[in-house]
């Protein structure tokens, strides 16, 4: 122990430690010096520190002793690289302190932020050094410097300073993301804007914009104007949205769900509607065996792929109503004609989906995205396969010949974890949904968890990306925007948390929920 001491503890997701920073209680507020000195004082012996409190909890933390840091009037932000001006300046802003820009000279009080270009290292990945009255952040890469500047706001928001010592920290997902249905539920460019804001803060780097549906099209279009609804975004608030974004390291991604869920487009061209053999229209589907579905689909992909600069794009690609009847091909024969003249003569309904899956897939890989689709969109069996560079999101087990998580895993097929049963937020809950709490994510789940409550084995973790939390607007009127921002507070902190390091948490949940609300 008494070396332990002597040469400074390490402390690992666990917020364990002594003296100065230890004066505190799962819910309580760190202790910190009324008035530290900018630089430790040779006649002053100070405690070690303890471990910051931050959401998500940093993994690593080397305690020290001395007095920590706090902003003052007259500190400095300074960077190493032109690159990180931009975290620079949103630092300085944050903590009032003043952007010095590139600087080679060090001063007491000062902030600064490195790229250290090590290639073999996690681009997400940072160092955060308090040390001498001083703080550095360093990183591989300009994402890694950004999150080092998070944990220093959350430490400065919530206990005043930042702990001397050195935080080491990297996520344990690469894929952590929140989607909106824009679509079903036409929300502001400035709420969209907040919740990029939030979602930075908490470390997350993908939001997903699902913005075609049967009840909307909410992107202004200028190949297709004809699809899009009343109440939509311009493409200037898209950029604005996508400049935001991309300034938090966040990648927008796109989703124009197809062959179902079309009815906005099939409205301004109904002769694209799948019909069945008595003549009646099948709801939000296109006639995948008529080319011109697949030419405006096509359309609206290059379209928009220039509009989201993004590297990831989702095709959807669920619940084609086609393929929800016993017996496809006897329900809709134009379909299955078409399937064995494409295919041969044993391919189904299904074969021809899963062509039209690929065959978007490689529209979208033209313009160097990664393409994903719903699990449901994906089928066993067949003599086509979906192409294996589709990742496969999966979000249920409730469709017509499901399949076990475990079974896309074993076909080494990537996936991103929406369970449905944690991570989806239905507004108005129809159906079996159930709106989720932070509590039940933070204590129940992890991203080994895809369906249901019980994990895949171990041996697939590699293959799991991520995950994402899901807000879809099924009954739009039944919360405002101010409603949902509430309701997906507590759900988007927890799943930072477990994103950034499955395993189980320091804080129990009542320790948790008190560190988010003095967080903010």
């Amino acid at each position: 122990m008494a070396v332990a001491v002597a040469a400074g503890a390490v402390v690992v997701s666990s917020g364990v430690g002594l003296g100065l920073w230890a004066a505190e209680d799962d819910g309580g507020s760190a202790a910190a010096p009324s008035s530290p000195s900018p630089t430790p004082s040779p006649t002053r012996s100070y405690p070690l520190s303890e471990a910051p409190r931050t959401i998500p909890a940093v993994r690593e933390h080397t305690a020290e002793r001395g007095p920590g840091w706090r902003p003052a009037t007259g500190h400095r932000v300074v960077v190493s690289d032109p690159a990180l001006a931009d975290e620079g300046r949103l630092t300085a802003q944050e903590l009032g302190l003043t952007y010095a820009g590139e600087r080679d000279d060090e001063r007491s009080g000062d902030v600064r932020l490195e790229l250290n270009r090590d290639a073999g290292a996690n681009p997400e990945s940072y160092t955060l050094t308090v040390r001498g009255g001083r703080v550095t952040v360093s990183g591989p890469g300009e994402a890694g410097v950004f999150y080092g500047t998070r944990t220093l706001k959350q430490e400065i928001r919530g206990a005043g300073a930042a702990p001397e010592g050195v935080v080491r920290d990297e996520p344990a997902k690469p894929r952590r993301g929140m989607m909106l249905d824009i679509a079903r539920k036409h929300y502001s460019a400035g709420w969209i804007e907040d919740r990029i804001r939030e979602l930075g803060d908490l470390k997350y780097n993908e939001i997903g914009l699902h913005f075609s549906d049967d009840q909307g099209f909410r992107i202004e279009s200028t190949s297709h104007p004809e699809v899009v609804s009343e109440d939509h975004l311009t493409k200037a608030q898209v950029r604005k949205i996508v400049e935001l974004a991309e300034s938090r390291h966040i990648t927008v991604v796109p989703e124009i769900d197809s062959p179902g869920h079309l009815g906005a487009v099939i409205d301004a061209h109904p002769d694209l509607q799948l019909r069945k053999t008595n003549g009646e229209a099948v709801r939000g589907a296109v006639d995948i065996a008529n080319p011109k579905s697949a030419q405006i689909v096509d359309d609206l992909l290059d379209e928009y792929a220039g509009l989201f600069p993004g590297d990831q794009w989702h095709l959807g690609g669920d619940e084609y109503q086609a393929l929800v009847v016993p017996d496809p091909e006897a329900a809709f024969p134009g379909l299955a004609a078409a399937a064995r003249d494409e295919y041969g003569p044993g391919a189904t309904v299904e074969d021809l989906t899963t062509g039209w899956l690929n065959d978007r897939a490689a529209t979208v890989r033209a313009h160097d995205r990664v393409p994903r689709a719903w699990n449901d969109g994906f089928f066993s069996g067949g003599s086509v396969r979906a192409d294996e560079d589709i990742t496969v999101a999966y979000w249920t087990g409730k469709e017509i010949g499901a399949r076990k998580p475990a079974e896309y895993l074993a076909e080494g097929r990537e996936v991103i974890n929406y369970n449905d049963e944690f991570l989806y937020y239905v507004l108005g809950e129809p159906l079996t949904f159930v709106y989720p709490t932070g509590e039940r994510i933070y204590e129940q789940w992890t991203p080994r968890v895809l369906r249901g409550t019980t994990p895949v084995p171990a041996e697939y973790d590699r293959q799991i990306l991520g995950g994402s939390f899901a807000i879809w607007g099924d009954l739009p009127r039944s919360q405002t925007e101010d409603q949902v921002a509430a309701g997906i507070r507590m759900p988007l902190r927890a799943l930072a948390q477990k994103l950034w390091d499955a395993r189980e948490p320091a804080l129990s949940w009542d320790g948790f929920r008190t560190l988010a609300d003095r967080l903010g």
